[in-house]
């Protein structure tokens, strides 16, 4: 298993919280994905998940992105790996 930690930069600040929530659900029918969480800090969406095939990150990332973009129609900054871990 991995757990696949990313964050997105660039959000607008008004609209970061309501996309964290819609992206948290929206995760949960990828069953694929476990315990996932996608939180605002005001300033970077983050989303952390744990799957058993995403060893870079690159999958979960590209869903995460398609996630964002539904959400957010002004646009936003890049969505970078923060870190992939084994566990």
């Amino acid at each position: 298993m991995f757990r696949v930690e990313l964050n997105c930069s660039g959000l607008p600040s008004d609209l970061g919280s309501q996309a964290a929530e819609d992206i948290t659900n929206s995760f949960k029918e990828r069953t694929w994905h476990q315990n996932v969480r996608c939180t605002w800090d005001g300033a970077l969406l983050r989303l952390v998940a744990e799957n058993d095939f995403d060893s870079n990150g690159l999958a979960l990332l590209d869903e995460f992105s398609d996630e964002i973009c539904n959400c957010i129609a002004e646009g936003f900054g890049p969505i970078r790996v923060v870190s992939v871990t084994e566990i």
